[in-house]
């Protein structure tokens, strides 16, 4: 998924420091890798999820905690990372990201332990949050308005696509070749050296009006509230079967830590997020409906590649492979929908989608524990691929629908940040309720194999089955919260950044 302009200041923005010619190609090349790495890791753990349970002997209560900790941190910081790339310099950013990113990687590829690999993918999705918004602000700043910058930004979200489809395949042939671990060494190479080389590639730029302050705090409430919530839900379902007070004391804090969150805002002098900005119906659903369809899409991710390896015996090569008629798919349903929102209200464009969406989870809520690639899982990958293409470009037009242009940044930002908490949380929640009966069901699979599988399937199952709440929901919200936008007064989605 790309991350759109979602921190870039679009008021006023300086010239770039560095006075040496640059090479647009190289630019665009250097940056368009540096953000295609960082999505690339949003998906190349799923399909090592299985093989990372088993070397590691993580309880598959855990196992969400190695997804879930990337999203959160990615999401939590991004619009603090932009001012602080706005203000300290974004290359200068940009290369802290980099370098934090490798580093993480290589502890994470170096974990012997459920504890040190979780760390270090929370490090990681910190460093990508510098990446994502110092590489987009960079790449704007770098091209002019127009058709140059509209190619650029064509560029960023085909690769950003693309990453999605790249992660699983990647992830299949690197697990299956050299280990599980090189899905994170892989980078150690490509951010060290990507920092070394910026400074010779991108000229250092600056916000020409900078804050003299940051909301440090904001971030790190919103970001810890967050992260206490997720680790709470997993204690009401862990193997250690934890005192019911210490899991009531962490929805306790994470109720208190977002409540403070929220009077930071009110009081800040200049807050990451205004909330005057939500008195906007069409933002407002927008970033709910966004919350919930990423939940069900990060879901839909980690437990059909558990089903489909722990259930139907893929190789994990086959299981990348095996996803990549869905991405192809969306590409197609995210074309179709960029034409028909001008045609139609984006409104009804999203409603279809998310019908589509549901329809496809259903599906595999329905798929047997001896399902057929061809007649049981192709089709619901199918569907669920068109869905979720004609879902993201509506959602991404409604929530910038009278944005005034001084508010554009924060609405990508709000609307990005939506999607990444939404991703962590929801497969949080899909989590809690598919491993609520996990020790019964162990018990149960004692009988044989038959029994193991069949157990493992109950699971995944209940899991689709929260991702169809989770997109009707979103339908709901999309019918009675969201206004009915003439495609006359919404904006055109190739002008969207991202």
């Amino acid at each position: 998924m790309s991350i759109p302009e979602s921190v870039q200041s679009t008021e006023t923005i300086s010239p770039p420091l560095a006075g040496t010619v640059r090479k647009p190609g190289l630019i665009l090349a250097f940056l368009s890798i540096a953000g295609f790495m960082t999505f690339l890791d949003v998906s190349i753990v799923n399909v090592a999820l299985p093989t990372i349970e088993d070397k590691l002997d993580i309880s598959a209560t855990r196992l969400p905690y190695v997804v879930t900790t990337y999203g959160m941190l990615l999401g939590g910081f991004l619009l603090l990372c932009g001012r602080l790339a706005d203000t300290y310099g974004r290359r200068l950013m940009l290369q802290t990201g980099l370098t934090l990113f490798a580093l993480s990687s290589l502890m994470a590829g170096l974990a012997q332990e459920s504890v040190m690999l979780i760390v270090a993918r929370g490090l990681q999705g910190l460093g990508a949050a510098f990446i994502a918004t110092s590489a987009l602000s960079l790449l704007t700043n770098s091209f002019p308005e127009g058709p140059e910058r509209n190619k650029a930004l064509g560029v960023w979200g085909a690769l950003s696509g693309l990453a999605a489809v790249a992660g699983v395949t990647l992830g299949g042939l690197l697990t299956d070749g050299p280990g599980w671990r090189w899905i994170f060494f892989i980078n150690v190479p490509i951010g060290l050296l990507g920092a070394f080389l910026a400074p010779s590639v991108v000229a250092e730029s600056r916000a020409a009006q900078r804050s003299s302050s940051f909301d440090i705090a904001g971030a790190v409430a919103l970001t810890a509230g967050l992260v206490v919530l997720i680790f709470s839900l997993g204690q009401t379902v862990d193997d250690s079967d934890p005192p019911v007070g210490r899991t009531a004391a962490g929805f306790a804090v994470s109720a208190l830590l977002l409540a403070a969150f929220l009077l930071i805002e009110r009081r800040a002098r200049d807050p990451l997020i205004t909330l005057g900005i939500f008195r906007r119906p069409s933002l407002r659903a927008a970033n709910l409906a966004a919350v919930l369809l990423l939940g069900n899409v990060v879901t839909l991710f980690f437990f059909a590649s558990l089903f489909m390896q722990q259930v139907l015996d893929y190789s994990p090569l086959r299981t990348g492979l095996a996803y990549v008629p869905l991405a192809a798919v969306v590409a197609v349903g995210a074309g179709v929908a960029a034409q028909l929102v001008t045609k139609v209200p984006a409104k009804l464009v999203l409603m279809i989608g998310l019908l589509l969406t549901g329809g496809g989870m259903l599906l595999l809520w329905r798929a047997p524990v001896d399902s057929s690639y061809p007649v049981d899982l192709l089709p619901a990958f199918l569907v669920t691929g068109l869905g979720l293409g004609l879902s993201f470009v509506p959602i991404q037009v409604v929530a910038f629908t009278g944005v005034r242009e001084h508010e554009s940044g924060l609405a990508a930002g709000l609307i990005n940040t939506s999607q990444e908490v939404g991703g962590a949380i929801g497969l949080a929640v899909a989590a809690t309720y598919a491993f609520r009966n996990l020790a019964e069901l162990t018990d149960r699979a004692h009988g044989g194999p038959e029994l193991v599988h069949q157990a493992r399937s109950d699971v995944f199952h209940d899991a689709f089955l929260t991702g169809v709440i989770f997109v009707a929901a979103a339908f709901l919200v999309t019918l009675v919260l969201l206004p009915l936008i003439r495609p006359e007064d919404a904006p055109d989605p190739s002008t969207l950044p991202g």
